[in-house]
């Protein structure tokens, strides 16, 4: 068994309560900085975004561009960075076989998060999911190693089915989530999902268990407020606050290249307030 120290009981209790009684947002920072400035607004939660990271280290977005150790180091500095829960973005947990899951799953738990999320997209294009059956086991096998951890970590367990491009992604999700369910997930996500009849139709499928939803793009019809009543419980954002900061860096750089103009600069953070807010933390 690892040893938890209090800090990740009292996390895990916390992040356990909220999925319990309310819908919340559980923004993606992608370093140890953003972490920091997402609790400064009052965010009760936190997850990792493996696309963000691995955006911040120049690599695409791919289970093998990131090495478990680097991946398992970057979730240990999120996750020490606030008191806040924090849920890793644990990808296919880094193996295809069970047993293997189980070990890296381990691994994870050890690093003081609240919350491990496991995908089925296998990464190959001509099989994208894994086969039904191994799926499920991958997903008792992250459940077992949790388990034998005495940390009572949240496991998320997610269906990919929209992202790989499947012909009939609702059936599929329905299907594999229900499944994920009886398995031991605690909560349910299929990352793409955005029609609200759909979504309705995953949280009526896995209740009383609780359902992430991910708004990565504007969307008029997903408000917080909307999905809330739709009955999903938690609201991640994946890349995407690390895109806006991309998407402001480009354009200032670009800039700076095409005119010579310094004006974009007029946007930037303060650097009063930034520097503030750390050396506060110290």
């Amino acid at each position: 068994m690892n040893e938890p120290t209090s800090n990740q009981l009292s996390a895990i209790a916390r992040f356990r309560a909220m999925h319990e009684s309310r819908c919340f947002v559980l923004p993606n920072p992608w370093d140890v900085g953003t972490a920091v400035y997402l609790q400064h607004l009052g965010f009760q939660a936190l997850a990792t975004t493996s696309s963000g990271y691995a955006f911040s280290r120049g690599l695409p977005d791919t289970v093998s561009a990131i090495n478990l150790d680097d991946m398992l180091a970057h979730i240990r500095e999120v996750a020490a960075a606030t008191p806040l829960p924090v849920n890793a973005d644990f990808q296919t947990g880094y193996a295809d076989e069970p047993e293997g899951v189980a070990a890296n799953v381990a691994r994870c738990v050890a690093t003081g998060v609240a919350g491990l999320s496991i995908e089925d997209a296998t990464g190959n294009s001509s099989t994208p999911l894994y086969e039904d059956q191994l799926a499920v086991e991958r997903i008792k096998a992250a459940r077992g190693a949790i388990e034998a951890s005495g940390i009572p970590v949240v496991l998320t367990a997610r269906c990919e089915a929209w992202l790989v491009g499947q012909a009939d992604p609702l059936r599929v999700a329905l299907d594999r989530l229900v499944a994920y369910a009886g398995a031991g997930a605690d909560c349910l996500y299929a990352p793409g999902v955005s029609d609200p009849d759909e979504i309705t139709a995953i949280v009526r499928a896995v209740s009383p268990k609780p359902v992430n939803v991910l708004v990565s793009r504007p969307n008029p019809v997903l408000s917080v407020s909307r999905l809330a009543d739709l009955g999903v419980r938690r609201v991640s954002v994946g890349s995407a606050l690390s895109r806006v900061a991309w998407g402001a860096f480009i354009r200032s750089a670009r800039s700076i290249a095409e005119t010579g103009s310094f004006d974009s600069f007029a946007d930037a953070a303060s650097f009063k307030e930034l520097d503030d807010l750390f050396v506060n933390r110290r």
